[in-house]
């Protein structure tokens, strides 16, 4: 990528994750880089290409952070501790972004948001695979793997909403907080399972 459309690409996501792509207008994206709005389109076809760029570069970053851990050797809980950090260290290394890949994909055009839609399916696919695995093998209670990993990675993503590089925890141990409150539900009893002394 060009220096100039990857400057481009930067401003529009900090604009996009601030205001919101719809309140955010080609003119906008210009200004901030001290361009002229017909100069602009020197380097990109339209405001939307702008975002299936930056939405499509942030979901490969998610898949290749999370692929190999998810396809490790590791057991379930350590792998899904792993893809908790692997998640958040995506998240928090360019927040905005994540901002805007989390949010605004909404706002592509029928085909690429059927493009982006089937890219977070398989990526939610990987944290459910190892959530049966772990069902299966006894580490994790029976539970709907789907709605499990819903979960997660709801908890996590929220995290874009409140992360402050300056603030008192590194990722890892937000990842890690997190993750162990997740582990602790998939890895309870029960009530079936529990001794229950009269």
């Amino acid at each position: 990528m060009d220096g100039r459309k990857r400057q481009i690409e930067d401003v529009a996501s900090t604009l996009f994750s601030e205001r919101g792509y719809s309140a955010t207008s080609v003119r906008d994206i210009a200004r901030a880089l001290d361009m002229q709005g017909g100069s602009l389109y020197a380097h990109i076809a339209s405001k939307e290409d702008v975002l299936w760029n930056i939405v499509s570069r942030a979901a490969e970053r998610f898949h290749a952070a999370v692929r190999p851990v998810a396809n490790g050797t590791e057991s379930a809980t350590e792998r899904l501790r792993g893809m908790a950090r692997a998640h958040v260290r995506v998240i928090t290394d360019d927040i905005e972004h994540a901002t805007v890949f989390l949010h605004e994909w909404r706002f592509l055009g029928p085909e690429r948001r059927a493009a982006i839609a089937r890219q977070r399916d398989a990526y939610e696919a990987y944290f459910r695979a190892v959530i049966a695995e772990g069902m299966c093998n006894g580490e994790f209670r029976r539970a709907d793997p789907k709605m499990a990993g819903l979960g997660i990675l709801s908890g996590l993503n929220g995290i874009a909403q409140w992360y402050r590089p300056d603030g008192s925890l590194a990722p890892d141990a937000i990842a890690d907080a997190f993750a162990a409150l997740f582990l602790r539900g998939l890895c309870a009893p029960q009530p079936d399972e529990t001794d229950e002394t009269p």
